[in-house]
């Protein structure tokens, strides 16, 4: 006779050689695999801690702060003509340092929109066939030279912000997208099939299971998004977009090396606090439960 089962304890089912728990609660320290895949060394309403340490949180912050502070004191201080004086004239280092934040914010934003709904519909079963046809049509817009992309679209819409938007977008898309998939496409098959066999629905899966997972990866993407847009977002002053591009521009048609050079230290030290923010950002929106032992 064969050996019969043990019998498990209340509230715990096998699903194809793998256990479960229906209270994440009454997890204890016994090996058992929950619906995610990670071992319960602990007490599931014990959150492990947070790997966001405090010199990530002030070494950054302080060491931007002092370079911004020190191109302050040198700006106000260095001897500049006429033409350097009145291209700095007023709030217009404000206005457009505000302005590349905002073509930063707008496109990146619009970039998150269309990029993480396709990645996910281009990993389900019913349009898998299009994915070479969509990640060709955004591999365009990353191997096109920013400028030329950038000309095509002033020819086509005009000059604007508008514009400048949409070329960063079309710039900035593939990241996300390619982070998206390839993150669905990395969870380990018998994890979406074990929760399917406890009755999951195919959203409940995707929004519990697959997405927690792929989180990483598309906030990776998400980061290095951001970075490129602050860079793209330097070409908008050429369709009419503005921003600290304008200073950069200026600096080299008057061969003024101060607003050349504050445009461009400008430039750095925002690619760098955006940086900053999307990688704390990465560590608050990344799945406690994928901390665990790492």
């Amino acid at each position: 006779m064969s050996a019969r089962r043990p019998e498990r304890p209340p509230g715990e089912h096998e699903v194809r050689g793998l256990a479960f728990r229906d209270d994440p609660e009454a997890a204890e320290d016994d090996g058992v695999t929950n619906v995610v895949g990670t071992r319960t060394g602990q007490h599931a309403n014990e959150a492990p801690e947070r790997r966001l340490r405090w010199p990530k949180l002030v070494i950054t912050p302080l060491v931007l702060g002092a370079a911004l502070g020190a191109t302050y004191l040198w700006i106000s201080n260095a001897d500049l003509d006429s033409i350097a004086h009145n291209a700095l004239a007023g709030d217009t280092v404000q206005l457009r340092f505000w302005q590349s934040v905002k073509l930063t914010a707008y496109s990146t934003f619009w970039v998150l929109i269309i990029a993480i709904p396709v990645g996910i519909a281009l990993t389900r079963r019913q349009l898998r066939k299009a994915t070479p046809f969509v990640t060709a049509l955004a591999n365009i817009g990353q191997a096109t030279p920013a400028i030329g992309l950038l000309a095509l679209l002033v020819i086509w819409l005009g000059i604007g912000p508008r514009t400048a938007i949409i070329g960063m977008v079309a710039y900035a898309v593939l990241p996300v997208l390619s982070n998206t998939m390839a993150g669905l496409r990395s969870i380990d098959p018998t994890l979406v099939e074990s929760a399917r066999g406890i009755g999951m629905s195919a959203v409940g899966v995707l929004a519990k299971v697959e997405l927690p997972l792929a989180v990483p990866l598309i906030l990776a993407g998400v980061r290095t998004a951001l970075v490129l847009n602050v860079g793209t977002s330097t070409l908008a002053t050429f369709g009419g977009g503005g921003g600290l591009g304008d200073l950069i521009t200026t600096g080299i048609q008057t061969q003024r090396m101060p607003v050349l050079v504050l445009g461009s230290i400008l430039t750095v030290l925002l690619a760098l606090a955006v940086d900053w923010i999307a990688s704390v950002a990465e560590q608050l929106m990344r799945p406690r439960g994928l901390e665990v032992g790492v």
